[in-house]
């Protein structure tokens, strides 16, 4: 009987031990995102290194480059304010992507390391290149007057003459007025004899 009594007792839920379970479970999760994140930041210091050596020719007066790794829930290691590389999904496969008006376009996609810093570099040379061209002159100038348009574009618009347009608006009323006056002895000239006969000599 006692056994018996033993099984059938019910179970004792307490809530502690359900918070605690949730707690151990939610600190498993944090350690395997903080390994992935110090994974994904690893990686990208070693593409930074592998770049140094370009970091380092590049002009200290050229504000265009930042050449950082930035923080947060997915570290980035940043090239100047529109192009930065990423780990992919995988935490493997290095992403070289840049923010165009249209979207963010890949510019390159690989696991080697060597293959993603050659078009890093390429890409600084493209951006160096832009820059010697626009200091030097040699991109397509605004033309000095740019209020200046084709004649034809430009051609001041008369303003009308106030007594013209007085004389016009007059010109207007009596017309109105005078098909007004006709319409009404038109329709009194069967009620009015004299009106008629008047009618009738014109």
């Amino acid at each position: 009987m006692s056994e018996a009594g033993q099984n059938t007792a019910p179970n004792i839920r307490r809530l502690a031990d359900a918070v605690r379970e949730m707690k151990s479970a939610a600190a498993d999760r944090e350690d395997v995102v903080v390994e992935m994140r110090e994974a994904t930041r690893t990686r990208l210091e070693l593409l930074a290194q592998e770049l140094q050596p370009v970091f380092a020719e590049v002009p200290d007066d050229d504000p265009a480059f930042d050449f950082a790794i930035s923080s947060g829930q997915q570290p980035r290691l940043w090239i100047d304010a529109v192009a930065h590389v990423v780990m992919g999904p995988d935490r493997r496969t290095y992403r070289f992507l840049r923010d165009t008006r249209l979207g963010r376009v890949v510019l390159a996609e690989s696991t080697e390391i060597s293959t993603v810093a050659d078009q890093v570099t390429r890409y600084i040379a493209e951006r160096l290149v832009e820059r010697q061209r626009y200091l030097e002159g040699e991109m397509i100038s605004l033309p000095r007057r740019p209020e200046e348009v084709q004649e034809e574009e430009v051609r001041p618009m008369r303003k009308p003459s106030v007594w013209r347009a007085f004389l016009g608006s007059l010109l207007l009323v009596v017309i109105g007025g005078a098909v007004g006056v006709a319409g009404v002895l038109f329709f009194l000239s069967d009620r009015i004899p004299e009106l008629q006969q008047l009618l009738q000599r014109f």
